[in-house]
């Protein structure tokens, strides 16, 4: 796996799309093992005007190069390879101060404790409504200028 802070200092990295297409107000990273999430959350951006980057996996985000070009990442607690909560660690860790949405399928107490503790803007029980996911997104991009 990729070092976090080895990937934090490839800054200059804008992924797949070069800067005139992908705009910090308007990116929002996700991060699930569900393909029909990770459709659903795309559509569902796009409808209110954000662009996405989508990673099927803790690995696959790790290694994207530009944390910092995204307004929030919205992030699977339950992934297959790595738990959310420990991925959301190592970013702090690595002083990479994104914004955290954390979805989940299976909610009880002491995730929920321990993903607030970890500094997250929302704690999101899947299914949830799509104004609960937005709000904390239009937030978040409403302090960039």
């Amino acid at each position: 796996m990729t070092d976090i802070r080895a990937a934090a200092r490839r800054a200059e990295f804008i992924g797949t799309a070069g800067p005139a297409q992908l705009s910090k107000q308007k990116l929002v990273f996700v991060v699930d093992d569900d393909p029909n999430m990770l459709r659903g959350m795309k559509r569902l951006l796009k409808e209110h005007g954000y662009d996405s980057m989508l990673f099927p996996s803790a690995d696959a985000f790790q290694k994207h190069g530009d944390f910092g070009e995204a307004v929030c990442v919205v992030l699977d607690i339950n992934l297959s390879d790595e738990s959310g909560i420990e991925v959301r660690h190592r970013l702090k860790a690595a002083g990479i101060l994104l914004p955290v949405i954390y979805i989940t399928g299976k909610d009880n107490h002491a995730t929920r404790m321990a993903a607030m503790e970890s500094g997250c803007i929302a704690y999101l029980t899947k299914p949830f409504a799509a104004k609960s996911l937005m709000e904390p997104i239009e937030r978040e991009s409403a302090g960039f200028v």
